[in-house]
């Protein structure tokens, strides 16, 4: 499986779109102990992330790349509902409901639909409540700063060991919404970036909104709703056999990722925030040239070759993590 080379690789590409899900805090005052409102704000986010009908435009930078990108959101009786478009640099849209996420891109002429990952997205990932990965991270308000025009509280989320990253949030005031937001690696510099320029929340959201300017009828599809099996564990699995603490398996299952080609075993193992995907595939002969480490921003990725199989992990968390992670994968017999 080369990664690289994926149109629209759910886990690679995902793991920078779930960022642009951090949505929708109400806040407390602050008091004598902002440990316990950062907490508050944080469990409030989970819930008013999905209620709120809003239309915003954001910038999203890592590394030297920056991006111009539109977000819609829509709550109603059918439940959540996005649509997310590049404003620059090659054409994409994203549509994300309930059951399924399609990428679509006019550039190379391709759809790809994927079954849908509610809680995958950042927003829904934080656990409520918070307490529940408060043993791996610290939460504070860090005060207030202003952002696109708008006052806005700071709320950090500190890593307790280096095998995660940490986030800064920046809160607006009046709407509630996040307006930035940045991914930190150990040094606390920024590897990831997304800053709202324009923000608007709306009583309602017109299903038109939702629907993408590009059909995509005469595209090649790549449809893996059907195509995804979960594994029940019978004794004859791979999995990690290492781990950081606090991360444990929430999901296994066997995907095609290309018409013609072998399942692709694939695991999710997450500490209730942090995520990484590791995947394991049947190859020929072991690669000349498998480049094991890469990074793209926040998101991480490493590769190693073992008993004729290719075992890659990749996640929004330090290189370390997905070292660790992939060079202990192990097959039960």
């Amino acid at each position: 499986m080369k990664l690289t080379n994926n149109v629209c690789h759910p886990d690679l590409f995902w793991s920078w779109v779930i960022s642009f899900f951090f949505l929708s805090l109400p806040f407390p005052a602050i008091a004598g102990d902002t440990f316990v409102d950062a907490r508050h704000l944080i469990n409030s986010m989970s819930r008013a992330s999905k209620e709120l009908n809003y239309d915003g435009i954001f910038v999203y930078r890592r590394g030297n790349q920056m991006d111009t990108l539109r977000l819609i959101h829509k709550y109603d009786e059918r439940g959540e509902r996005e649509r997310m478009v590049s404003l620059t640099g090659a054409a994409r849209e994203v549509i994300r409901d309930g059951e399924s996420v399609t990428c679509i891109f006019p550039d190379s002429q391709a759809v790809m639909v994927e079954r849908g990952h509610p809680k995958k997205f950042l927003a829904a990932q934080l656990p409520e409540p918070i307490e529940t990965i408060a043993g791996y991270y610290n939460f504070s308000i860090a005060g207030r700063d202003r952002v696109a025009g708008r006052p806005a509280w700071i709320v950090n989320i500190v890593p307790r060991d280096d095998y995660r990253f940490g986030y800064q949030l920046w809160i607006d005031e009046e709407t509630n919404l996040l307006v930035k937001s940045e991914l930190k690696d150990g040094s606390g510099w920024p590897v990831e970036q997304i800053l709202f320029t324009q923000l608007t929340v709306l009583p309602e959201i017109s299903d038109e909104l939702l629907k993408p300017a590009i059909s995509g009828q005469d595209y090649t599809w790549y449809n893996s709703t059907a195509e995804t099996q979960p594994i029940t564990e019978t004794g004859n699995e791979w999995r990690v056999n290492t781990l950081p603490d606090g991360f444990s398996k929430s999901e296994h299952e066997k995907r095609s990722m290309s018409a013609g080609s072998a399942p692709v075993e694939h695991m999710v193992y997450t500490d209730g925030l942090a995520m990484v995907s590791v995947f394991v595939e049947k190859i020929d002969h072991e690669p000349g040239r498998l480049k094991k480490a890469s990074r793209i921003g926040g998101v991480n990725t490493y590769a190693v070759y073992a008993d004729g199989y290719q075992v890659t992990a990749v996640g929004e968390v330090p290189q370390k993590t997905v070292r660790l992670i992939a060079s202990s994968v192990i097959r039960d017999r």
